[in-house]
């Protein structure tokens, strides 16, 4: 049965009740789309409909079954970003490299989503090796403090998965359309031969260089600016450059805006003891003289939420970077594909 419990110690008999009141009105946490093509690159969205016996959550961890694999969290704003990278049981093929290892579990720690609302978190991987007709498990933990509820349990064959009191959600693999482009190739592919984005109504961009250009201001030289294509739907993108200050006197960059997106974040990623671990700079990133600081995949760099057109590969991303002695710099960032090539 599921396990609604605090660490350390059993709930009572109430809350085993609440448990099972939820179950008996369907409020699982699932998936929005609960398809997935054969060897198709997707975003997997789990759903979550409440807190743990009404306590807000506060992390959620999701185990990532084999056969579904290239996996990417979505970061969301207020969470930190766990990733926890292993081997496969086989062998994939990632666009000509042989791939032996990567994410196996997923976790958004330390946020605060309360019980009167829901939300989603996002995954992007791929479907890769599965037959048709097979169903996925992906195992989640949703924690509420020191309050634990599992969503584990996966019907045996045969068995009907509806009298389960805690079902881990399920993505049913159908019979893809043929061995074409996955949604990972048509991320970095503009099907109409324009830009997703008009430029001409975007302000600010009069006194920006063209994509790729160096762009100074004052003592700072900002370099080698590019994006990565998203997927269709996507509501979150990464962009990265190169800053090299010149100078004698340290500076920081202190924020980045975009017309092409609700919100741009400055994050961090590092990764330890197969762990990647990724968090917002609300501080910025210190830019010292005579240094060089890279934004690049895997370390320093920008998120962009909520994007209003998912970047295309070919399209331009105009961004505002604010230092704290520069001041307001414009720079375009050419997006490249999902590979970032």
């Amino acid at each position: 049965m599921k396990t609604f419990k605090k660490i350390g110690k059993t709930f009572g008999l109430a809350a085993i009740l609440s448990a099972t009141a939820f179950a008996g009105a369907e409020a699982h946490v699932t998936f929005l789309d609960k398809q997935a093509k054969q060897d198709s690159t997707i975003l997997a969205t789990l759903q979550l409909p409440h807190g743990c016996d009404g306590k807000a959550t506060t992390e959620v961890r999701v185990k990532l079954p084999e056969g579904f694999v290239f996996a990417k969290p979505q970061p969301k704003a207020g969470w930190e970003l766990e990733v926890i990278k292993g081997d496969y049981q086989k062998t994939y093929d990632n666009h000509g490299d042989k791939v032996k290892s990567g994410a196996i579990e997923i976790r958004w720690k330390n946020g605060n989503l309360s019980d009167d609302f829901y939300d989603t978190f996002v995954i992007q991987g791929k479907v890769s090796g599965v037959e048709a007709g097979t169903s996925l498990a992906f195992p989640v933990t949703q924690m509420c403090g020191d309050t634990v509820a599992a969503w584990d349990q996966v019907a045996k064959e045969g068995d009907d998965a509806h009298g389960l009191k805690s079902p881990a959600p399920l993505l049913k693999v159908v019979a893809g359309e043929g061995h074409g482009h996955d949604h990972d190739d048509m991320a970095g592919m503009d099907m109409t031969g324009k830009t997703s984005m008009d430029m001409s109504g975007m302000a600010g961009l009069g006194a920006a260089a063209p994509a790729g250009e160096t762009v100074k201001a004052g003592d700072l030289e900002i370099s080698g600016g590019f994006a990565k294509a998203m997927l269709p739907g996507q509501p979150v993108g990464g962009g990265f450059f190169t800053v090299k200050n010149n100078g004698q006197t340290d500076d920081r960059l202190v924020s980045v805006s975009s017309p092409a997106s609700g919100e741009v974040q400055i994050h961090e990623m590092e990764t330890k003891d197969n762990v990647m671990r990724m968090r917002q700079l609300k501080d910025g990133i210190a830019i010292a003289a005579g240094e060089t600081v890279k934004l690049e995949p895997g370390n320093l760099h920008l998120m962009f939420q909520k994007v209003k057109t998912p970047f295309k590969q070919g399209d331009t991303v105009p961004v505002t970077l604010t230092f704290e002695k520069a001041g307001k710099v414009d720079l375009v960032l050419q997006v490249l594909s999902a590979q970032g090539k």
